[in-house]
């Protein structure tokens, strides 16, 4: 059965870009049954419902950390518990708490990897800036603005960079080699054979309905890619062509370039893909998208990545093991001093304690290779 770590919400600064996982299907972001009144709110202020040594967690804290871990359940496609009010409070309890140790020097290093995390982001997903805010404000909560959510995600950065330093947690080189060069961990840095392709695509179907187009206008589609076809065999610019013609929004501005291995692609524009020759161009292949045109540019054999490439991703990794490792008792040791209070009633039960996670084998969890 699977299970989310009592770590997972606490260190998800170790993971990617948070934001790229929201998605529009996403379940819609409501407040918990019991979260306050906003009206209530400004009558009598925000109440406070845990407080100890340097640190309080308001009611709004908590809505919102509840909220989350809702998130948290539907991302790992798990039915959310009924009562989240408790786990969540533990959360903040913990973050807050770890956050009380963060130095001047932890809050830069964190403030730094955050804003490489996004530059990586919109530079692997070709976005501009108004594209990347537009897509990390769907994850947003009601009335969450682009400075609240990057102050979160820097903060949570720091958690790491804290217990790292806390704990005296240390990965040298040699560490990362041999995680690499270990026989079970082979297969996390193996890359498959894959291919460098552009396309242009003229769609057939609605993109607001996702329903086929009528006969008629997709007949005019094939006249129109049978005339992009002669362009391309003529010798003209196949990336140009793309930009011009294409309707791929993912692939458009980029020549309609893709990489990628076997098994990401509709399977009639895959096995097309595979079987082009350098340079050559298909002939107009059609998926339930609209119809396409390919042009192979390389084909890229199977390989073991290097070790520079992955490097960086086995030391977070490892670092990550180490901190869910030697977490628990720095964690523990941090409650017992706070002389915590809890001052709702309804959550003066919640287990401030935190379990040892389970050994995970290392090829089952390793991180997969850079592409």
């Amino acid at each position: 059965m699977k299970n989310i770590s009592q770590l997972c919400v606490l260190l998800c600064a170790i993971a990617p870009l948070a934001a790229f996982s929201v998605t529009p299907d996403q379940p819609a972001k409501t407040n918990s049954a019991g979260n306050a009144n906003p009206s209530l709110d400004a009558l009598f202020g925000d109440a406070v419902v845990a407080k100890g040594k340097g640190f309080e967690v308001k009611r709004t804290d908590l809505d919102g950390a509840v909220i989350k871990l809702k998130t948290t359940y539907a991302q790992h496609q798990m039915p959310a518990p009924t009562d989240l009010d408790g786990p969540a409070l533990k959360n903040l309890i913990f973050q807050k708490l770890i956050l009380s140790k963060a130095t001047d020097a932890d809050r830069k290093e964190a403030t730094d990897t955050f804003q490489a995390q996004v530059a990586k982001a919109k530079k692997d997903n070709g976005m501009t800036d108004e594209q990347f805010d537009q897509r990390i404000s769907m994850g947003f909560m009601p009335g969450e603005t682009r400075a609240q959510w990057d102050k979160e995600q820097i903060e949570n950065a720091t958690l790491p960079v804290v217990l790292q330093r806390e704990m005296k947690i240390k990965v040298t080189d040699d560490d990362v080699k041999k995680f690499y060069n270990d026989p079970e961990n082979v297969s996390s840095f193996e890359q498959p054979e894959m291919v460098r392709a552009s396309h242009i695509l003229l769609m057939t179907q609605d993109p607001d309905t996702h329903q086929p187009m009528p006969e008629d206008k997709k007949a005019a589609k094939k006249k129109q890619m049978e005339d992009i076809l002669k362009q391309a065999k003529s010798g003209a610019d196949f990336g140009e062509l793309a930009k011009k013609y294409s309707e791929d929004p993912g692939s458009k501005d980029k020549g309609g370039e893709y990489t990628f291995p076997r098994g990401q692609m509709m399977p009639e524009f895959e096995k097309t893909a595979f079987s082009l020759k350098t340079n050559e161009i298909s002939d107009i292949i059609e998926t339930s998208y609209g119809y396409h045109i390919i042009k192979l540019s390389e084909k890229i054999p199977a390989k073991k990545v290097d070790l520079d490439k992955v490097k960086d991703s086995i030391k977070n990794f490892l670092v990550k093991k180490e901190i869910d490792k030697h977490a628990p008792q720095f964690i523990a040791s941090l409650v017992k001093d706070a002389n915590i209070q809890i001052l709702d009633d309804k959550l003066k039960n919640t287990d401030l304690s935190i379990e040892q996670p389970k050994e995970a084998e290392p090829a089952a969890t390793a991180p997969a290779p850079a592409k």
